[in-house]
């Protein structure tokens, strides 16, 4: 595997010390090392991106019946803007509905321009507002729905 090669996979354990510092660069209330300990013992979907040998970005999704509801989706800050995202978002859909899930629900920050974009490429859709929803800073966000056919 070339060092520019994207390489996508579900997430190990041994993942979550560079999970956890990409989602500490990219949120302003990240997740700890312990909560996505938590989570991957509960019904989930996590996924990571590597790129060479280095974690680039991971996405992950809490697993209900045949609905999904992600949770955290993020590219470390160097890597933004090359199409990891979309590329990761689509294996993590197939991989969706590898597991039977049929809806994928999410929020993002009303200011997150590009996330949404990404999103509404992929074809979720806006279906509400959560007023004050996200802190430092406090801000609306969008619950986003996606039907997997």
């Amino acid at each position: 595997m070339s060092e520019h090669q994207l390489y996508l996979r579900q997430m190990q354990k041994t993942d979550i010390p560079a999970v956890a510092f990409i989602e500490r660069a990219v949120f302003s209330r990240p997740w700890t090392e312990q909560a996505f300990c938590e989570a991957m013992q509960q019904d989930t979907l996590f996924i990571v991106v590597l790129k060479g040998n280095t974690i680039v970005g991971y996405c992950g999704m809490y697993c209900s019946f045949e609905e999904g509801e992600i949770t955290n989706v993020a590219v470390a800050p160097a890597e933004q803007g090359q199409g990891i995202g979309k590329e990761m978002m689509q294996f993590f859909l197939k991989q969706a509905k590898n597991r039977g899930i049929d809806r994928v629900i999410l929020e993002v920050r009303i200011s997150n321009h590009n996330a949404i974009h990404l999103y509404e490429t992929l074809g979720f859709h806006n279906c509400g507002i959560r007023k004050n929803f996200y802190e430092l800073p406090r801000e609306d966000g969008m619950v986003m729905s996606f039907a997997i056919a």
